[in-house]
């Protein structure tokens, strides 16, 4: 066991130059590090955004939205704390500039305040660090690891700055600082560059803040001659200069940083000492996924991977993730290929494109575009024997696109799209309407964890009763089982048309524990090698040594001989 001291210990995570420069995965990298040496670690997001929470941003503004097993929707770097730190991340441990203003207001308007005149300094970051505070009591941990959201020289996030600043003031031995920083290599010049990173450390200065670590992000390994200018110019000893090259796998960070000592240098600065380290799972497991050459080819149809004349993968962050874990368990190397699902739409016949895919899967979404393309998809999937899996909205298309081609409803629908489809298939969950008719869209639908009842004898019941993982608390009761999952959902498998898909040889082999939610749909084995579709969202939980059920077993038939 480690020895603890009696205060806990914060580490801000803050990132410089660009955004999306990796600042969640290094937190979430060094949190593992510290968290396999004895100490109990947790983990925060720090959001600018005035948003409330994450669930009415862009998706392909903002990537992902995580949702927590207390119903948040968060950003996606909690969704890399869950699975960097194996644990699980509530509501606390999500901030935005929105929600904590919130507080305050709602605070002087009960008059909590006691009459004073209420300010955004010191008030704002007073109750940033309560919450700061909050998070670290109700996980009892030794390390608070924070990443505070933007970037350094951005107006919306200064007031966390001032909070961390203010910690600081309060107690210099418990708090540190990391500067996740780009260093650009410009092509012509061949050369890489400090000083947009000497820029960020002293733009940070400016703060009120000295980073204790610079993390010297790049598409290469830093050299010395770098190494020693920022250490000179940026304050920060040179053994504190972290490189940070690209990596084949995120999954590899943890051990480029342990080579670099990171996790005993950040003790050695707090005075602390470890416990014996417990990271060799982790190492040997990175290691070994390496060698696998055996490729799996999935195909992930979406419509939130094109802006502009980039495609994106961030919109299915945690789907990509999950596919990966369970490639790697079934011991293959994963091939991911995005495919936007308008290609369709505009070119039918390029649906046998699909014919070089092992398996498909349709992530959740939301909305009328790329759906037809998607039912395509779907369709081509069924009558060609593919391997499906369908998520949330790509369950609910994949009831749609039977409904239609084998009960021969044509006009068969979800009322999302269409709400005067003669047969709603799919249709909204009666608490949601009152939502919708007042327009209350932010945090009001089905979210967070729930159980799910399976049925006995489905692919369903046998994926989760081969994991040996508690997770999902899969648990054997009256001739089926019980399961634990995250969702994000306004719509509903219609109940009017469950006994005639039932009838037409679908089966749906999890369902709510009154009956009424039709929670997961597959079809038998002797009709198709994989045909299943969730409501709720395994890869949520889906972790790199804990790989989810449902995709392992997905891409344990996408990796069969197949006819």
């Amino acid at each position: 066991m480690a020895t603890k001291k009696k205060t806990p210990k914060y580490i801000f995570v803050v990132g410089g130059v660009m955004s999306g420069v990796g600042k969640g995965t290094a937190t979430a990298s060094l949190g593992l590090l510290l968290k396999r040496r004895g100490f109990n670690v947790t983990a925060i997001k720090a959001d600018p955004y005035i948003n409330v929470d994450a669930g009415t941003m862009n998706p392909i503004e903002h990537g992902e939205v995580f949702v927590t097993d207390d119903g948040d929707e968060t950003d996606q770097d909690i969704g890399s704390y869950e699975r960097f730190l194996d644990t699980t991340i509530l509501s606390h441990n999500y901030m935005t500039t929105g929600r904590v203003y919130r507080t305050v207001i709602e605070k002087e308007r009960a008059l909590e305040y006691g009459g004073k005149c209420v300010e955004v300094v010191p008030h704002i970051p007073e109750e940033i660090i309560r919450r700061f505070k909050e998070a670290q009591k109700k996980a009892d941990a030794d390390f608070v690891m924070v990443e505070i959201g933007g970037t350094i020289g951005e107006y919306q996030n200064i007031l966390f700055l001032e909070a961390a600043r203010m910690m600081k003031q309060q107690a210099p031995e418990d708090v540190l600082f990391v500067l996740v920083s780009y260093l650009p290599i410009p092509g012509r010049l061949g050369e890489m560059k400090t000083k947009p990173t000497q820029y960020a450390a002293r733009t940070l200065n400016s703060a009120g803040i000295q980073a204790d670590f610079i993390v010297a992000r790049a598409s290469l390994p830093i050299d010395e001659p770098r190494k020693k200018k920022i250490g000179m110019f940026c304050s920060v000893p040179e053994e504190c200069v972290i490189s940070g090259p690209d990596m084949s796998s995120v999954y590899r960070i943890p051990i480029m940083f342990e080579e670099q000592k990171f996790a005993d240098l950040v003790l050695k600065k707090l005075g602390l000492k470890a416990g014996t380290k417990t990271t060799k799972e982790w190492f040997d497991w990175a290691d070994e996924v390496r060698e696998y050459k055996h490729e799996v080819r999935i195909g992930v149809v979406g419509k939130y991977f094109t802006t502009g004349s980039f495609m994106l993968a961030d919109a299915y962050f945690s789907v990509v993730e999950a596919l990966r874990h369970a490639v790697w368990a079934n011991k293959k190397k994963p091939i991911l290929e995005w495919i936007d699902s308008e290609k369709f739409e505009k070119d039918p016949k390029s649906i046998k494109e699909l014919k070089k895919y092992d398996g498909i899967v349709v992530p959740g979404g939301f909305g009328k575009r790329g759906i037809e393309g998607i039912i395509y998809v779907i369709k081509y999937a069924r009558e060609n024997k593919i391997p499906y899996l369908g998520l949330c909205y790509g369950m609910q298309l994949a009831v749609v696109e039977y409904t239609r081609h084998v009960l021969g409803l044509k006009d068969a629908h979800t009322t999302e799209i269409d709400k005067k489809t003669s047969n709603p298939v799919i249709d909204i969950m009666p608490e949601q309407f009152a939502n919708l008719q007042k327009s209350n869209f932010g945090g009001s639908m089905r979210l967070g964890a729930y159980l799910a009842v399976l049925r006995e004898g489905t692919i369903a019941i046998e994926s989760y009763a081969k994991s040996k993982n508690s997770r999902w608390n899969f648990e054997k009761k009256n001739g089926g089982a019980i399961v634990h999952e995250r969702h994000r959902h306004r719509y509903e498998v219609n109940p009017e048309y469950i006994m005639r898909l039932e009838n037409s040889g679908m089966i749906f082999s999890g369902k709510s524990p009154n009956g009424v939610l039709m929670e997961i749909m597959e079809l038998p084995k002797k009709t198709h090698p994989f045909f299943l579709g969730t409501q709720f969202h395994p890869e949520y939980t889906s972790g790199p040594l804990k790989p989810h059920p449902l995709f392992t077993a997905f891409i344990k038939a996408a990796t069969a001989d197949r006819k």
